[in-house]
């Protein structure tokens, strides 16, 4: 069954790509749990192709090596669902396709895997632009169901991306 994106998640969407048209900046995307679902939101939004050229999924660790340069000394110490990860893949992206901003998300959408310090609903959102690279955590262990930790992981790289640009 197709996520169904809350109406706040798609306003988030909107006034994401109004921000970027009206400063002239780009954003692309980086994924892996959430499988294309944020940038699915982002290109939901008509005249989104002004600002958003692309964005890549990266399940496989091997694949954020090879695509972001993610470092394999950061997955095989760290693990792909952490802080290290997310702010490799988030500056990967961002470099690889030349935008002003990318967004990254790594995490443990379930129903398996998680760890005692990452339990499943765990995930790291990744922000990264020239001046600088954020990482946030959000868990939701206590839904853990697999479909609203994607959507919830969606509504929060959104959020954060309109906190960096100032809103």
């Amino acid at each position: 069954m197709p996520i169904a994106y809350k109406e706040t998640d798609a306003e988030l969407a909107q006034k994401v790509v109004a921000l970027l048209i009206e400063r002239g900046m780009t954003v692309s995307c980086a994924e892996s749990c959430t499988g294309g679902l944020l940038s699915a939101a982002l290109t939901s939004v008509p005249g989104c192709s002004a600002v958003f050229p692309g964005g890549c999924v990266t399940y496989a660790d091997e694949i954020k090596h090879r695509m972001l340069g993610v470092r394999r000394k950061s997955l095989k110490l760290h693990g792909a669902v952490s802080p290290q990860v997310a702010a490799e893949m988030a500056v990967g992206m961002r470099q690889h396709l030349n935008t002003d901003y990318a967004l990254s998300v790594t995490g443990y959408a379930g129903p398996g895997g998680g760890t005692e310090q990452d339990p499943v609903g765990t995930v790291y959102i990744g922000v990264s632009s020239s001046e600088r690279t954020k990482v946030v955590r959000m868990s939701d262990a206590a839904s853990a169901l697999r479909d609203t930790v994607r959507a919830d992981a969606v509504a929060r790289a959104l959020r954060l991306l309109l906190e960096e640009l100032g809103e």
